[in-house]
């Protein structure tokens, strides 16, 4: 049997996700009050509107978020996300920050979802959340992931290459 690890965070309205970005709204589209003049009588119900950038809370990333010529996430067969063999890596690096190959060497990762573990999910709905000292992966790590060939990184942090790298 599949064991499902849930990654997602709540999203609320009007929550600060990112310091600096766009806050998720949400609201009725559609009250189930205002539904009653559009439909029979005794018929209601609510159509919800949910507006939030792309990339809030819990995504996949794919090479688009990063590159202009990069795949989307609407170019993966759902067989390259779902129901993956998949390893856990533990990588609380305190304030180390990165998250270097050395890290993975001696773990299982080959042909593997990766999930690297760093607790910052700790810090959700925090200022340091988005203060800019999340932990990341090294470019080394990212090649190491790379040439393994691990799954695509599914990750509920932020980017994985430290903000002021190239990578």
């Amino acid at each position: 049997m599949a064991r499902l690890i849930d990654l997602s965070h709540e999203i609320e309205h009007g929550m600060v996700t990112y310091r600096g970005l766009p806050s998720p709204a949400i609201s009725d589209w559609l009250s189930r009050e205002a539904s009653t003049a559009r439909y029979a009588p005794g018929t209601t119900f609510q159509i919800g509107k949910i507006e939030l950038l792309a990339n809030t809370g819990t995504y996949i990333d794919a090479p688009f978020h990063r590159y202009e010529d990069g795949r989307d996430v609407a170019g993966y067969a759902l067989e390259a996300v779902a129901d993956l063999a998949g390893v856990v890596v533990r990588a609380s690096v305190g304030s180390k920050r990165a998250i270097d190959a050395s890290r993975f060497k001696g773990e299982d990762v080959k042909g593997k979802a990766v999930l690297v573990h760093t607790g910052w999910d700790a810090h959700w709905r925090t200022d340091t959340y988005s203060g800019g000292q999340h932990p990341f992966l090294t470019k080394d790590a990212a090649e190491y992931l790379a040439k393994a060939p691990a799954d695509p990184l599914t990750r509920s942090c932020l980017a994985p290459a430290s903000r002021s790298s190239s990578t």
